[in-house]
């Protein structure tokens, strides 16, 4: 793997350190195997670098496996995520050592974790859609997990898949941007259409470049587009989620909208981002 071709935000190396499974492909001085861990808070950061004010580059919702090969002194983790591969710092207060594997993920936007199966009592925290938690039994109306309790209407086994990933992305609607945000508190344009494909079961690289080159098969640009169609600008993508409507996460509106697809197009080329690419994902057809 050349220096040139080395993605730093998918490659677990640094000028000091590498994931063991490099060794033999980049140079380091010292390479470790790393460990497993949980995350334990609704969502974490991501970071670029180990300070809360360095760039997000994306988030890992609780429950999500993240695989730490050095923690600092100063309450930071270097770690690669497993869901997307993704490299960079999350506080090391946000992860754990151990605990059950995942059984249920949560299926709703938000819902809350509750010390006992009561809806009186006050909640610990809210967890958010596609959260991983390990339930132990039910009681009722509530599955028990390794933390608290969840109201089970709320919760899917992890085999279970979304049929539809435009209707996936809709139930966003109205939640606030976010730069490098995929939860429903706050993401960005391809932390949308993750989100949705991985709610169907389908693997969808982080980025809108990345999404951009590895999803579905090109489009004349000039169309006619259906639902489901994905479409990219520099740094951007949105979703056709009907042939004369558009779905994205933007920060002309500064949340998950919805709005006519010519005249978003025309606003998004006068801004001076023509289309660039379109693409039709076999989900869709």
């Amino acid at each position: 793997m050349s220096e040139q071709r080395r993605d730093p935000r998918l490659t677990p190396a640094r000028a000091d350190l590498a994931a063991e499974s490099l060794r033999g492909i980049v140079d380091a001085p010292r390479y470790v195997a790393g460990e497993e861990r949980r995350v334990v808070v609704p969502v974490a950061p991501l970071r670029r670098e180990p300070y809360a004010g360095a760039s997000l580059d994306t988030e890992a919702l609780y429950g999500e496996a993240v695989t730490v090969f050095e923690d600092d002194a100063e309450g930071w983790s270097w770690v690669q995520l497993a869901a997307d591969g993704y490299v960079g710092y999350m506080p090391t207060a946000a992860l754990w050592t151990s605990g059950p594997a995942p059984t249920h993920r949560v299926k709703v936007g938000r819902t809350f974790l509750f010390p006992g199966p009561d809806i009186k009592l006050p909640p610990m925290d809210g967890l958010c859609f596609g959260s991983l938690v390990a339930v132990r039994r039910m009681d009722g109306r509530f599955a028990f997990t390794e933390r608290g309790a969840i109201f089970a209407a709320h919760l899917e086994p992890l085999g279970a898949r979304e049929a539809d990933f435009v209707e996936v992305a809709t139930r966003f609607l109205g939640v606030p941007y976010l730069w490098g945000g995929r939860s429903a508190l706050g993401l960005d344009c391809s932390g949308l259409v993750q989100t949705a494909l991985n709610a169907c079961g389908l693997p969808c690289p982080r980025d809108s470049h990345q999404q951009e080159a590895a999803l579905g098969a090109s489009l004349p640009l000039d169309g006619p587009f259906q639902r489901g169609d994905l479409l990219f600008w520099p740094g951007h993508v949105a979703i056709v989620a009907a042939p004369d409507v558009l779905l994205h996460a933007n920060a002309h509106h500064m949340m998950v909208a919805r709005e006519p697809l010519g005249p978003a197009l025309q606003r998004i080329a006068d801004a001076g981002l023509p289309l660039r690419t379109a693409k039709r994902l076999a989900l869709s057809a």
